[in-house]
């Protein structure tokens, strides 16, 4: 699991990080003075921000930082295209006129008449053979061209076709796509949202409403109507709020199946970047399965999708669809480049759709998570390195020290105690806490998973199945 910094991208006074509760299942801990690195390559990873974006409560705002420009990429020569250009254009020698011969009146008859059998059989052959081609014929020599025209209409045709397919998904889900204007405490934000039944119910980040006083939802239309706050899901950071339909034609979205997505697919971004409303962008699906974490007290993203897709500040809590119109995603965050502490380009997390399908039908119904659908071992854990070893004399150097057990959960079922050190889950190494999070975010409740530990310097291994992470708010 990628395990990054804050950085609120609500539109806000100041940078406030979202509060989020904390899990029974242990959180990765990003300490904000170290650079983080990966557990199998030992290199930097990128951090990530929040995609909220929060407008500065003074009067002179501040500007968003400048986005790093890529380079320009230099244009390529097309055979096909571009018009040819001989390097090196052929010298002809100046023409010699060859020595005259005189030949006899008979001989130069004979040659004559050669010379018109000869034209006449090129002629007609070239007749045959246009006329074929102009039939439609499978002569060898016109394959080429009509295989090139053939290429080209079929490109031409397929642009044209997934343009036009481009703009009716666009046509089709912006009108469902909204502005969330929230007031707090510290001042003002602004993220998007989408309406997912014509009650009037809209999706959005929890996030963008954490600590709001008022919310306020900016139709496509231009409409302003206030919002109600109905319920979050701060493990997830998804929140629900809800409108009174100024018609009963509302448009809303409608869900994708976002475990059926492939890498590589196309996908639009819709929402309302540093303000500006109805923005869309494209890109592709660059990554599935990751698991992302907001960081130290934030929510963990299970399953993220990873787009190119251009996401930025006020895109939180958007649309991201498919090219059938299908919301497959919610922008969430964007990876920080730890270089230059600036947005990294293309490199966007979205929550995959399945999840807003368990969690949101809850909240609308209960105003709450009752069933959070994660998996968990119902232990704490601190993370061990060699000082921590030497310090509880432990008989590994790396791994995962329970320090506490959930009574009744999985762990304490199977007689794991305070102070074992687990390394591995099924067949995956825990090097730390961070690492035990990981190995079981993927996991669903009820599986069974051999877990491998260490009781002082005795290694030890049992099943264990899996319990349902409780929700904060149950």
């Amino acid at each position: 699991m990628l395990d990054p910094n804050i950085h609120d991208e609500t539109i806000k006074g100041t940078n406030s990080v979202p509060s989020a509760a904390q899990e029974a299942a242990p959180s990765s801990v990003n300490v904000q003075q170290n650079q983080p690195y990966d557990t199998y390559n030992n290199t930097a990873v990128p951090t990530y921000s929040q995609t909220q974006w929060q407008p500065s409560p003074s009067p002179m705002h501040q500007q968003p930082p400048v986005q790093p420009q890529a380079a320009p990429v230099p244009v390529a020569y097309d055979a096909n295209t571009d018009p040819h250009l001989s390097a090196h254009p052929q010298q002809h020698p100046p023409y010699v006129q060859p020595p005259v011969q005189r030949q006899s009146r008979g001989l130069r008859t004979g040659a004559i008449l050669l010379l018109t059998v000869l034209l006449a059989a090129v002629f007609g052959t070239g007749l045959f053979a246009g006329w074929e081609f102009g039939r439609g014929g499978t002569t060898t020599a016109p394959v080429l061209t009509t295989t090139t025209q053939q290429v080209g209409t079929s490109s031409t045709t397929s642009a044209s076709t997934t343009e036009a397919q481009r703009e009716a998904v666009i046509a089709r889900v912006k009108p469902a796509i909204v502005l969330v204007n929230v007031t707090t405490a510290n001042g003002s934000a602004l993220g998007s949202g989408e309406i997912v039944n014509k009650q009037g119910y809209i999706v959005t980040n929890n996030h963008v409403v954490n600590g709001a006083n008022t919310i306020q939802v900016v139709l496509a239309n231009g409409t302003r109507l206030p919002a109600q706050l109905i319920g979050t899901d701060p493990a997830d950071d998804l929140a629900v709020i809800k409108i009174n339909p100024p018609t009963a034609n509302l448009a809303v979205v409608t869900l994708g199946d976002s475990s059926q997505l492939k890498v590589g697919e196309s996908v639009l971004a819709i929402g309302n970047p540093l303000g500006n409303t109805q923005t869309v962008t494209n890109g592709i699906i660059s990554a599935l399965n990751r698991s992302v974490s907001e960081g130290q007290g934030g929510a963990t993203i299970p399953d993220a999708i990873q787009t190119d897709a251009p996401i930025n500040p006020g895109n939180s809590g958007g649309a991201l669809v498919d090219m059938q119109g299908n919301l497959i995603g919610i922008p969430t965050l964007t990876a920080i480049d730890p270089e230059f502490n600036t947005p990294a380009n293309g490199v966007g997390f979205a929550i995959p759709s399945n999840r807003v399908k368990l969690v949101v039908p809850q909240i609308i119904q209960t105003g709450k998570v009752t069933h959070t659908g994660r998996a968990v071992l119902g232990v704490s854990v601190a993370s061990v390195d060699q000082s921590v070893a030497s310090q509880y004399n432990l008989g590994v150097n790396h791994g995962a020290l329970i320090t506490n057990i959930v009574s009744g959960g999985a762990a304490a079922s199977v007689g794991l105690k305070p102070g074992d050190v687990i390394v591995k889950i099924n067949n995956t190494t825990v090097n730390d806490a961070s690492a035990l999070g990981n190995a079981l975010i993927t996991k669903n409740p009820g599986d069974k998973v051999t877990v491998t530990f260490y009781r002082g310097s005795q290694q030890q291994t049992v099943t264990a199945t899996l319990g349902e992470l409780q929700s904060s708010q149950g």
